[in-house]
């Protein structure tokens, strides 16, 4: 005979903030989270610049055979640090770390890789396409979340 256990929620997993019960969550979050991104592309550009050097390398050493798999990896570089630092333990950025703005799911729970990297995508597609006027798109929203936060059932708040 076997024991049956209910499954347990984590403490983590709580619902996502309500902005008009709590605005602590969402009070400042815009300013917070344009200087987070403006950090994490300093960021990315420190990482590109030391990429490109290695990069740069192993052109030369290989004769120039490295060069698609130089290139794929230069694209690559921003989708990864978004995803593995999103999906992280930390669930957000250096630049949101630093700013303490962190992102949740809808549950209240931490999102996990896929969840991050889905997110990470769907915010390079829309900016692309709308040459960045999607981002105006919190301006009209109480919880103050952009089109690709919506698209991917997550929520970014300030971290109390």
């Amino acid at each position: 005979m076997s024991a049956r256990t209910l499954p347990v929620t984590p403490p983590e997993h709580v619902p996502a903030p309500d902005p008009f019960s709590d605005l602590r969550f969402f009070d400042g979050l815009l300013l917070r989270r344009m200087l987070a991104y403006l950090v994490d592309i300093m960021v990315l550009a420190g990482l590109l610049v030391l990429f490109w050097v290695a990069g740069g390398i192993l052109f030369v050493l290989s004769f120039g055979l490295l060069l698609p798999v130089i290139l794929l990896l230069a694209g690559l570089l921003q989708t990864l640090y978004h995803t593995l630092t999103i999906g992280g333990p930390a669930s957000a950025t250096l630049g949101m770390r630093l700013f303490g703005v962190e992102v949740r799911v809808w549950n209240g729970g931490k999102p996990g890789y896929l969840q991050a990297l889905l997110h990470t995508v769907v915010f390079y597609i829309s900016v692309s396409f709308t040459w960045g006027l999607v981002l105006l798109w919190p301006l009209f929203n109480n919880r103050r979340r952009c089109l690709h936060d919506m698209l991917c059932g997550t929520v970014v708040i300030r971290r109390l």
